[in-house]
């Protein structure tokens, strides 16, 4: 009886107070351009955010990537006892050699996966004999494709 009584007090009070909520209830036009513009504000603080980091990130991409041809490069030596030459190229870790010196036992490729692009979807160009004394160097010339540079277009060399 007491549970009856309540659910009639509570349908009386939104009976007597629906209208004052009619006009209440719901967001003006103003309020939701408001949102809006506050919601457009962070995502395009987020995306230049993001977009500011994206060229140190290919920096460091191709930094590790170069480590990782010279890793592959050092275990070629070590297995064949030579260096892959320049016209053979980086493709010597992956495929057996078909320009001469071809190591008399290659067995299998030294990397199992393609050899990756630089960030800036270019080969990687390999140099022998490398710059200041080294056997080989490798280079990317970042993001304009052309030798020197600054910012985003610098060099990202082997032996630097």
């Amino acid at each position: 009886m007491r549970k009856l009584n309540y659910l009639a007090k509570l349908k009386n009070y939104f009976i007597n107070h629906s209208r004052e909520w009619k006009f209440n209830v719901g967001a003006t036009v103003i309020e939701i351009i408001v949102v809006i513009a506050i919601i457009l504000l962070i995502a395009s603080t987020v995306a230049i955010a993001a977009i500011s980091l994206l060229g140190p990130s290919r920096e460091a991409i191709a930094k590790n990537q170069i480590e990782s041809f010279k890793i592959a490069i050092e275990t070629y030596y070590l297995k064949y006892r030579m260096y892959p030459t320049q016209e053979q190229g980086l493709q010597a870790l992956r495929t057996k050699p078909v320009i001469e010196p071809i190591p008399e036992n290659w067995d299998r490729p030294i990397l199992d996966k393609e050899l990756p692009k630089d960030p800036w979807g270019r080969d990687y160009k390999y140099i022998v004999p490398g710059p200041l004394g080294d056997p080989y160097g490798i280079i990317s010339y970042g993001a304009d494709g052309v030798e020197g540079g600054d910012g985003e277009n610098k060099d990202i060399k082997s032996w630097e």
